[in-house]
């Protein structure tokens, strides 16, 4: 076989390795939820990076090392911590980050988080946006690890925020 023949094959192996073994790609959740609040009310609660313990019943409690970080105790899981990117109160926009994960807690390895206030017809839009990485990385996660983990635990946690959120500023709970 020809000298480039052969480099020619060496190449396409090389280039169907690479495509075979990606590592994880970027997953996201969009969701939405619409309190019968005051954008205000809404946004004094959400906006207080501490205290989200107060009204998300999957966060047993939150401690703040330094200024603009927060390390949430996950009900029956472990701690994570965060970090606070952006804050406009004008806009009641919110963005942060993981910090220093925990998969066991968490089954994720990295995240960003957007929170966004809107005015609704029946009070406030809560918009919570999230971008992340599964908690394994390789190219063969356990399912425990996997990109569906991951989604569904961040969809649950967005979902059982906002739903929480809902119900007691709405005066059921």
């Amino acid at each position: 076989m020809k000298l480039w023949a052969t480099a020619f094959m060496a190449s396409q192996l090389f280039v169907t390795s690479l495509a075979l073994a990606h590592g994880p790609t970027p997953q996201k959740i969009d969701e939405k939820m619409v309190i019968d609040a005051p954008v205000e009310t809404v946004w004094k609660k959400v906006s207080d990076f501490n205290a989200i313990a107060d009204w998300h019943p999957m966060v047993e409690s939150v401690t703040s090392p330094e200024e603009g970080t927060r390390v949430l105790k996950i009900k029956g899981k472990g701690e994570i911590t965060d970090s606070l990117d952006e804050k406009d109160d004008a806009k009641h926009y919110m963005s942060y980050r993981l910090l220093e994960e925990n998969i066991e807690a968490f089954p994720v390895s990295f995240y960003t988080v957007s929170i966004e206030l809107t005015e609704a017809d029946k009070g406030t839009e809560m918009s919570w946006k999230g971008r992340f990485y599964r908690a394994d990385t390789g190219n063969f996660p356990p399912e425990q690890y996997n990109d569906e983990s991951a989604v569904k635990a961040m969809e649950a946690f967005a979902k059982t925020g906002m739903g929480s959120l809902k119900e007691s500023l709405e005066g059921k709970k």
